[in-house]
């Protein structure tokens, strides 16, 4: 890798009325590491900000061909699934070098992935809600130990009940089936049925 790099880290879920703002200050923050010199971009290729981070660079590096994009793929059977898919396998194949951390799953994976492109980096952009748990959360405490640069774009996650109960069955697909950690849950509906309310009385005995 040659130059100065830079890599991303954010979340996958992402507030659907969140995500043209989002694109917009990744946009800025990638224009202000090519004016400061920036020539290599390192992404890893996460379903949202990652891929997102992705594009961006991708469309800047056709004025600037000498803009590189590594992506750093935490384990073989993932970047299998990302060449399957046409859109990303395109993606991949765009990309200057692909780095695969591990052959084989383990639930670390993806914290190793995140370590290797904060320690080969000299700028992190973080997509950040403020949450204090999760894969960005360790990443960012991990470029404060590292005494690397961090640029923040935050998220805003305040939403009105009808974009919660939007982004709630966009993200369970069917709300009359879907699973909720490690319980399956299945609504149905009656005219002759008990009310909600009786229901939960009944719980509650």
């Amino acid at each position: 890798m040659k130059g100065k790099t830079c890599c991303v880290t954010g979340h996958r879920d992402l507030p659907q009325n969140e995500i043209n703002k989002i694109k917009t200050a990744l946009a800025h923050e990638i224009d202000a590491a090519v004016t400061d010199g920036f020539t290599c971009f390192m992404s890893g290729f996460a379903d949202g900000v990652d891929q997102y981070f992705v594009e961006l660079v991708l469309e800047r590096k056709q004025t600037t061909p000498a803009l590189e994009l590594i992506a750093v793929i935490p384990y073989r059977k993932r970047l299998d699934s990302l060449n399957k898919k046409t859109r990303t396998r395109e993606l991949l194949e765009a990309c200057a070098d692909v780095v695969v951390i591990q052959e084989k799953y383990l639930p670390s994976v993806y914290s190793h992935r995140n370590r290797y492109m904060v320690e080969h980096s000299d700028r992190v952009i973080a997509v950040y809600d403020g949450r204090e748990t999760g894969g960005t959360a360790k990443t960012i405490r991990f470029t404060h130990r590292m005494k690397k640069e961090l640029r923040d774009v935050s998220v805003n996650k305040e939403l009105s009940r009808a974009e919660r109960i939007a982004e709630f069955v966009q993200q369970i697909k069917n709300p009359y089936h879907f699973k909720c950690g490690r319980f399956t849950v299945q609504a149905s509906f009656s005219a002759e049925g008990a009310t909600l309310e009786e229901c939960i009385k009944g719980i509650l005995r």
